[in-house]
């Protein structure tokens, strides 16, 4: 086939080809050839199998300066381009090229801009809009579709017999049915979410326009209408009976999904770590309309006022659910450690509990933190004190090793009866939530190195290794700021990093660059392919201790029954799992980044909403980004407002990107990264979810004693 020819010859070569360099590689002679040659690198060239230079000589996609990714567009101007298994490239608001949210694109690099990799949008290869989330407005008759999504530039008319009887102001999801001409489209009302002033349609709108599913088929509850509320005598064949043993869950006030349980005691001079999981795999068969519905959605999605469960609430808080005082199963991985935090020896088997309490974060946390004992805790303190004796253990442990904190502070949105946004507080990360945290990557792993050195198919949790050049960037964009960092970046390890972080710890932008140095890493991912996990320096990790929320875990819980309880690792079994795993990988990676993104875009809007009851109040704040087009305040609850640069009176102010800082003409006066300023609040927008703020004492507000 001429085409595999072409590419094979490209492969081989070690520069860019001319057309007769490969028309004599081919050893073509007559016109006709030629011709068929011109026609096939030019669909080679739309296939993006090859590119084409600016002097017409062509090598292979790959090879080249350009990169195919999705336009991930930003509300304050700004873009990335998601690249699948590469580092995210920033687009200023200049070189957009048209390209809109959820494109499509190639990009071409052309330089470093901070620590990101700064490009321009060459080419929209696939628009794919459709379904659109709007608001219906009514012109001379005619209903027309005002986008939620200001980020995508395109006018929508209804058609009037398909209108599911919208009038003015309902929030609907429209179907794009054809093109009319340039950016005008026709569409039809396929659900109405509500009027935009109803509580939750606000939410509703962010949701569907990321076609998650809010509600599950009929075909789902028929079959979970045939699940039972309560653990059946039959369910406990082959299962280990813990009901008599003492086991108890930690999570936050509010939560309904407990996926995990843990128990301990003391042997001799180690500790007997037991983390029991929901078996949820047990009652999502594979193949079931449950079972696929599952897998599309590939995770819950945790809102301000609200949880989409990835599982019908009669399982996700029901029967698979660790709930206290009820049978539950379970999957427990019951582990030895010993004094240094090394796993001696572990058990994984199936088991039936019957959890003692359901504690919550805040009372462990007044019994670890301020040796304060809430009522109905009593019998347990000497358990909680040992566990907090072995997380200690566990955290020096994984520390030792390179284990990366981070250690980002996250934001709480609390919301009155109808949903609207009251309060934006710090999420507290105590002693509790820590422990939790070390307890779960403990079992993660165990489970994750027993299946990895039997040489089976499995899904992991993987995340490579940065690369040096952003890891340059940082360190230079650091100098700049005037930080002097030490560090061997011909060694990148995760020890490397969390000398960086230390280096850093007593700055006072320690946790903007934080964030940044995050950035700068790749992101975690689900692969059948282990390559070890660098942000928790271990060699081998998984996701098994989340089920109910996770399609991962509850694939991991599924490979558990196959390999070690029903013992079927035939060749049939093996080949299956060989081809499966790679797309359930590659499809839960893709839902977990839609469903972070739809978790901060709800946030920005909240944010916004809680901002809309502030305007003219002074804050203080640090600077935590500087742009060519103004600089972002973060407040210290993180709610974060744009300064726009034509804000700044008194002067001309520029922006300058050699030294990322925003600087006056006449006196010099500068902002940069991490400076506090104070800031008036001039204005938000939930709908659009942004918040504008202006500096006071510059010239433009009364100076504040």
């Amino acid at each position: 086939m001429l085409e595999e020819r072409i590419i094979e010859l490209l492969k081989n070569s070690d520069k860019a080809l001319s057309v007769t360099e490969i028309n004599d590689g081919l050893v073509f002679s007559t016109v006709d050839e030629l011709k068929e040659l011109l026609k096939c690198l030019n669909n080679l060239e739309d296939n993006l199998k090859i590119y084409r230079t600016k002097k017409n000589n062509y090598l292979l996609f790959t090879n080249s300066h350009l990169k195919l990714g999705t336009m991930i567009a930003n509300k304050k101007g700004f873009g990335f381009v998601d690249i699948e298994g590469d580092e995210d490239v920033f687009i200023a608001p200049t070189n957009m090229n048209g390209a809109i949210h959820g494109d499509k694109v190639v990009v071409e690099i052309t330089s470093p801009k901070g620590i990101d990799f700064e490009g321009r949008i060459v080419k929209i290869v696939d628009r794919k809009f459709k379904q659109m989330v709007g608001e219906i407005y009514y012109k001379k008759n005619v209903p027309y579709l005002k986008l939620d999504d200001d980020r995508v530039k395109l006018n929508i008319e209804i058609d009037k017999k398909k209108t599911l009887g919208a009038m003015d102001g309902h929030k609907v999801l429209v179907k794009i049915t054809n093109k009319l001409k340039d950016n005008n489209y026709k569409g039809e009302v396929i659900k109405i979410l509500g009027h935009k002033n109803d509580p939750g349609v606000d939410i509703l709108s962010i949701t569907n326009s990321m076609g998650i599913p809010d509600t599950f088929s009929e075909e789902v509850m028929n079959e979970v209408d045939n699940l039972p509320n309560e653990v059946l005598e039959k369910d406990l064949i082959g299962r280990t009976d813990l009901r008599n043993e003492i086991i108890f869950t930690i999570d936050g006030d509010d939560t309904k999904d407990i996926d995990d349980a843990i128990s301990i005691e003391k042997v001799k001079d180690n500790y007997k770590l037991g983390v029991h999981i929901a078996d949820v795999s047990y009652y999502v068969r594979p193949n079931t309309e449950l079972d696929k519905e599952a897998y599309n959605r590939g995770t819950s999605v945790y809102l301000a006022d609200r949880v989409i469960p990835m599982l019908p609430h009669k399982l996700s808080n029901g029967i698979c659910s660790l709930n206290p005082n009820v049978d539950r199963l379970a999957i427990s991985c019951v582990m030895e450690i010993d004094s240094n935090g090394n796993v001696v020896d572990y058990n994984i088997f199936q088991s039936v509990i019957k959890s003692n309490i359901q504690m919550t974060y805040k009372n462990v946390n007044k019994i670890l933190e301020e040796n304060v004992i809430p009522e109905g805790y009593e019998p347990y303190v000497e358990k909680l004190n040992l566990m907090k004796d072995l997380a200690q253990i566990l955290r020096k442990h994984k520390e030792d090793r390179g284990y990366i904190d981070f250690d980002l502070d996250e934001s709480k949105i609390i919301v009155d009866d109808k949903g609207k946004a009251i309060d934006v507080t710090l999420r507290n990360r105590g002693t509790g939530e820590k422990l939790i945290e070390d307890f779960m990557i403990a079992a993660n792993e165990t489970v994750a190195t027993h299946i990895y050195y039997m040489d089976l198919p499995f899904i992991y949790r993987i995340h490579g290794e940065p690369s040096e050049e952003k890891i340059s960037n940082f360190m230079r964009f650091l100098n700049i700021l005037g930080y002097k960092v030490k560090g061997d970046l011909n060694k990148l390890t995760p020890k490397l990093m969390q000398d960086i972080l230390a280096q850093l710890k007593e700055k006072k932008e320690f946790h903007l660059l934080s964030a940044l140095l995050l950035r700068s890493m790749q992101k975690a991912v689900y692969d059948p392919n282990n390559i070890g996990h660098f942000g928790i320096a271990s060699k081998c990790y998984t996701h098994f201790t989340s089920p109910i929320r996770r399609y991962p875990d509850t694939t991991v819980h599924r490979l558990l029954h196959t390999y070690l309880f029903d013992s079927n690792i035939n060749t049939e079994t093996i080949n299956f799992y060989e081809r499966e795993l790679p797309y359930i990988s590659k499809h839960t990676s893709e839902t977990e980044r839609r469903s972070i993104e739809c978790e901060r875009e709800v946030d920005d809007m909240k944010k916004a909403e809680y901002m809309m009851d502030h305007i003219g109040e002074k804050f203080d704040g640090i600077i935590s980004s500087v742009m060519n087009f103004g600089m972002f305040v973060e407040l210290p609850n993180l709610v974060e407002g744009l300064v726009r640069l034509d804000s700044l009176k008194n002067d001309y102010y520029s922006y300058d990107e050699t030294t990322f800082t925003i600087r006056g003409n006449k006196d010099k006066r500068g902002y940069r990264l991490g400076d506090k300023v104070r800031v008036i609040v001039v204005g938000a927008d939930k709908d659009k979810r942004t918040i504008d703020f202006e500096v006071i004492n510059n010239g433009n507000q009364q100076q504040e004693s």
